[in-house]
Parts: structure tokens; sequence; C-alpha cells
């Protein structure tokens, strides 16, 4: 789809509140109409997605304009850009070759979709529970520089990124841990072996070996993959079938991130989330864990404090972040779903912090829907179709 093409099915979109596309790209008749369910309802995409304008959802479609005035303006190199409010989109935008069900990379996104098959694994009986002593689940394994601080780590260490491990993985040491990691020739022991230099749950640190633990750990309980455990209890049941999850050489699904996932797809399990892990009334993720997962247990780096494997906001946001500008924000209290994601340069891997506090969440002026604002819905179409790769 041209660029042309793709701002004149936005406008369309946006002036009419009807949708023309499922989830998979596929024209459905029964989301031809624009919804008028009550703006304090919440629903759930079955096979198409239902598109609504702004101001039916309770938001004002000239404030969501200047998210994308910005992206344009400074040139912010965002690929593509989802707006759900109680279940609905009302804006959605990508640059070509990002439409409909293309796949993108959403790196350390991945984590926060490994910890939600974490809480799966325990619900269904595969784990004890996230005080289960990680060296206990590779007992048949001889492992080096083993002391009372190791025997002491558990699985909820690896979630909160409070380890203990000497990693050096992430982008703060230049991925050196990440590199021996991917030259050794047994992963999973290359991860417990290495050496401890802090007492487990005392620190954060982030590890993107313990994320990847996380997924051995899954494949080790319950003798499918990550990637096959998801189809099965996760995104099978919500509707997600068309990602790829690249596993490493001994078929062990990457943990800590190259995942890759439709942007409508990612805004699925946002929306699960948001939902406490029900789609379609069945509890798919228990509510128990959804709680857990995103308290903050210790404070983070890249915000104030950090669950498992999710970000958390002082103000009760939740947020998936991938390197390179891959986000998944969940704000409960305004029931929406933000879903955003890039490829940007090394130098600046992050979109600013406040881009979406800025333009998303001033746009959420209701409960009930305002007036039809037909000049906003223009100012918002025209700054998508200034939208430039």
């Amino acid at each position: 789809m041209t660029r042309t093409a793709l701002a004149a099915l936005v406008v369309a979109l946006l002036a009419t509140g009807c949708s023309g596309e499922s989830s998979s790209g596929t024209s459905t008749a029964a989301s031809a109409t624009a919804t008028t369910a009550s703006v304090n309802s919440t629903i759930v995409p079955a096979e198409s997605w239902q598109i609504s304008t702004p101001e039916e959802q309770g938001m004002s479609s000239g404030t969501l304009a200047g998210l994308f005035d910005e992206i344009v303006d400074q040139r912010y190199r965002i690929d593509s850009v989802l707006v759900v409010r109680n279940g609905r989109i009302v804006a959605d935008a990508a640059v070509p070759g990002y439409e409909d069900d293309s796949l993108h990379i959403v790196h350390s996104v991945t984590k926060s979709i490994v910890s939600t098959l974490i809480g799966i694994a325990i619900e269904d009986g595969h784990l004890d529970g996230v005080d289960q002593p990680v060296l206990d689940i590779f007992a048949d394994r001889e492992i080096a520089n083993v002391d009372a601080r190791k025997e002491r780590m558990t699985v909820e260490h690896l979630l909160t990124m409070t380890t203990g491990f000497d990693c050096r993985d992430s982008y703060l040491h230049s991925w050196e841990g990440l590199g021996d990691l991917r030259s050794s020739h047994d992963w999973i022991q290359h991860v417990l072996d290495l050496p401890m230099i802090a007492e487990p749950g005392e620190q954060f640190e982030y590890c993107n070996s313990a994320s990847f633990l996380l997924s051995a750990i899954i494949q080790e309980v319950t003798g499918k993959t990550a990637d096959e455990f998801a189809q099965d209890r996760l995104f099978g049941p919500i509707g997600v079938t068309g990602y790829h999850w690249p596993a490493n050489p001994d078929g062990i699904s990457i943990g800590w991130g190259e995942l890759l996932i439709a942007p409508r797809d990612l805004a699925r399990f946002g929306l699960l989330i948001l939902d406490e892990g029900r789609w379609h009334g069945e509890q798919v993720v228990p509510e128990a864990w959804i709680y857990d997962a995103t308290t903050p247990h210790i404070d983070g780096t890249l915000q104030n404090g950090y669950g498992y494997q999710w970000w958390i906001r002082d103000d009760g946001i939740i947020e998936a972040l991938g390197y390179k500008g891959q986000y998944v924000i969940v704000d409960r209290r305004r029931n929406l779903v933000v879903v955003s994601v890039s490829d940007l340069p090394d130098e600046g891997f992050f979109i600013p912090d406040d881009l979406f506090d800025r333009h998303v969440i001033p746009s959420v002026v209701s409960d009930d829907p305002p007036p039809p604002d037909p000049a906003g819905r223009d100012a918002m179409a025209d700054a998508v179709a200034r939208w430039r790769p």
C-alpha cells in the first residue's frame, strides 16, 4: 500500500468510524459499521477489531493529532502507532511496509510475554511458584560457581532482574555478556555457571540472560518451547497466529527478545493485560498473576519500578519496552492501550519518554462521548497523511 493510499484509508476510517480490515487484513462485512456502544464498555476483538472515532470513545481527535504532528515534525523514525480505548481502535497508522499484519521485531517486549507464560505455567502446575529455586529446576546439571547465594536464587529473582548474576549482557555493558552467551555451546549451562556478585533480590541489574533462562525453564517444565507453549496457552486463545519467534541453536525460544509480531496482535496482548487476563470472559492468564506481574517489586532504571518483566510507572501505567523503540503501554485508569513500534538508531534507541503523555493521555477527555469534532478528525487525518517513512 502506498503512503497516499494509507493516508486515504486512515482519513476514511477516522471520518466514518468504519472498519474495513480484520486483524489478519481480511475484509469483513461484520465490522463495516461504526460502533455505538457505551464509552464505558470494553470489548475484545474476535477475528476483527472494531474501529471507532476518538470522540465515540471519549477522546479528542484534535489533541491526538498532536502525536502525529510531533512524529512528523521531529522526524521520529517510528514505524507504527496504534491507540486502543475501550477495546476499540481509535488511531492506527504506519509507514509503508508495516501496515495491517506486517511483523515487527519487538526486542525486550518479548520479556513481558515470557513472564506471562511463566504465570500460566504456574497455574497449570508445571512450576511450584515463583519461590521455586532455579537450581532445583536444573538439578541434573553440574553447575559452576555454586554458593549459598546461587542456591537461594528463585524464579522470582529472574523475573525481577535481581538474580545477583554477573551478567554484563545489556547495552550498559555494550552487550559483552550477550556475546559470550551466543558463542557458548550450551546457553543454559553458560547462564547457570555465571558467577554471583550480589545476594539475589537485593539489587536490580538488567540481565538478558535471566530472561533467556525463564524461556528455558518453560521448556524444561512443560516439554514445549516458549513458542509452542504460547501458541497453546496464550497467543492461540487471543487470536494471535502470525508471529515468528526465533530459537537458539538448541531450539530454545529466545527469551529476552527477537520476537516478531504485528502491532495489532501486540495490542491484543496489551488488551489481555488491561482486562486482567480475561479474553471474551475466559481467564487466559490468572488474575492474581496479572496483579503480581504488574506490581513494582524493586526500583528500576528506565522507570521507577519493575515488576515481573514489566516496567511500572509512579502513576500506575505499566509498560513493556523494547530496545530501539517498541512500546506496549497499558493504562488501566483510562482503559487505554497504546502500541508503538520502531527500529531507531542506536544513538537514540528510545523515543522521548513523555511523547505519549503529552498527546495520548490528554486526549482522553471524558467517560462519555463528547460532541463530534470534524475539525479535529481532519487535523488528525492531515497529520497522518504528512507522516513520511
